[in-house]
């Protein structure tokens, strides 16, 4: 079915469909373009789909760079006026052996068949400047209706390509659309096919999902299908605190605290958020005063560690993560001498973080329980006052060197390294100005201490 609407296509892409057509074939913008713009998003990359073969392609576009990569199955990526686009072949898929990849391709003449193999309706449209829209399976009736449905059979979909399923649901949640009934129902039962899917593949689509609109309603929904490579999240689920303080269970709570998130927030401080009681379940413990989860923050530590290697995540977010899981329930101190420690441990990006998880972990606690403390605002002005006076924070930034040292007669070596870290230390705590005389002296009495 054709539909009359007109989308605004970069000059590269209207040029390409162009020429294309010059050399006899079709060609149409396919997919996720046609799927943001028609919904006023602009989008991140352009596909193109087209009668032609990827060697047709290649003489249509013998002047441009192209790259080879994904031409097994049908597609040439053209460099054509600086943007890179994705040419596809018309093509309908083979048997799928690893519900991951199909085995062999079919080139098609028909643009309509090339809709009938993808995931979602409103990811199977294809567009033509001058023939419109070709929607064959409800795509705009969809977007209009805010739903994720897949085309055809779910669970055939699905059993094609189990990534399928976690797409599903980081598309709900990026559009904040909800599930179709019928594709909802195959999610939750096919959910087991996500352990044929590569960790790699399945972080791409875990991170998205958390960053997006939906992401509490659909973390909620699905938390089985999470837990099938988040086990360690299931435990969480009806887990009461048993605590003044708290009127949720553990991951209600987690996703009360979510929802708080500021817009700007991002990926590590959100992906914090779900973890930072992931611990409590293994350290619950019950007295006459009620619930109790000490030590949770360590055993949280741990468990993230343990998911960031499963889910290949990078050392650097890994890092962040475990830091800001392990340090969430601790109280901060907005004394200068507590915030200079405070930005020695910590980045400045990871210390905003955690004042962020700390602001939206006390934000989702019981009524009369639930004021942030006033340390996460003064927090920031203390550290710009620090930073604007220059205070000394590191050994780099400390008036006395190694060489400084040895010119009073403390020997090279390990004591040199030792003694610096000491008069840190106590330049920290403001027990000494961070001046060379008053430095050597306190140094002198250290090594002669040492000795």
């Amino acid at each position: 079915m054709e539909h009359r609407c007109n989308l605004i296509l970069p000059d590269p892409v209207a040029h390409a469909l162009e020429r294309l057509e010059r050399a006899g074939y079709e060609a149409y913008a396919v997919g996720g373009c046609v799927r943001d713009s028609l919904l006023g998003r602009a989008p991140n990359d352009w596909d193109i789909t087209t009668s032609a073969r990827p060697e047709e392609t290649a003489r249509a576009f013998s002047d441009c760079r192209t790259v080879e990569i994904g031409v097994r199955h049908g597609t040439l990526t053209v460099i054509l006026e600086g943007m890179p686009l994705e040419i596809t072949t018309f093509r309908s898929d083979g048997v799928y052996e690893d519900n991951r990849h199909p085995v062999q391709v079919r080139f098609s003449m028909s643009v309509e068949e090339d809709l009938s193999r993808r995931d979602f309706t409103v990811n199977a449209m294809a567009y033509h400047p001058k023939r419109g829209l070709v929607d064959v399976f409800g795509g705009l009736e969809d977007l209009h209706a805010r739903r994720i449905r897949c085309v055809g059979d779910a669970k055939t979909r699905f059993c094609e390509d189990g990534l399928r399923i976690l797409r599903a649901i980081r598309f709900a949640s990026v559009l904040d659309f909800s599930v179709e009934a019928q594709t909802a129902s195959a999610v939750h039962e096919c959910r087991g096919l996500l352990s044929n899917i590569a960790p790699e593949r399945i972080r791409v689509e875990l991170c998205k999902l958390v960053c997006g609109k939906g992401a509490v309603a659909i973390l909620r929904e699905y938390v089985d299908v999470l837990g099938e490579f988040l086990p360690e999240l299931l435990p969480m689920v009806g887990k009461d605190q048993n605590t003044k303080y708290h009127c949720f269970d553990v991951y209600e709570h987690t996703l009360q605290a979510l929802a708080f998130a500021d817009e700007s927030a991002d990926l590590i401080t959100r992906l914090a958020i779900l973890f930072h009681d992931i611990g409590k379940p293994l350290c619950y413990t019950e007295d006459e005063l009620g619930g109790h989860f000490k030590g949770h923050a360590g055993k949280g530590k741990e468990i993230v560690e343990d998911i960031c290697h499963r889910l290949r995540f990078d050392n650097a977010t890994r890092d962040s993560l475990v830091l800001l899981v392990e340090r969430h329930d601790p109280p901060l101190s907005a004394e200068p001498k507590a915030v200079k420690r405070l930005m020695r441990q910590m980045r400045d990006e990871d210390i905003f973080r955690l004042l962020e998880v700390k602001r939206c972990d006390r934000l989702a606690h019981a009524k009369g329980y639930d004021a942030p403390p006033p340390e996460l605002e003064q927090i920031p002005q203390v550290m710009q006052q620090i930073r604007e006076a220059d205070a000394c924070l590191s050994l780099k930034s400390l008036a006395v060197k190694g060489d400084d040292l040895m010119k009073i007669g403390i020997p090279k070596g390990r004591a040199i390294g030792e003694i610096l870290a000491g008069l840190l230390e106590s330049v920290l705590d403001e027990a000494l100005p961070n001046e060379k005389d008053a430095l050597l002296t306190a140094a002198k009495e250290l090594w002669n201490t040492k000795k």
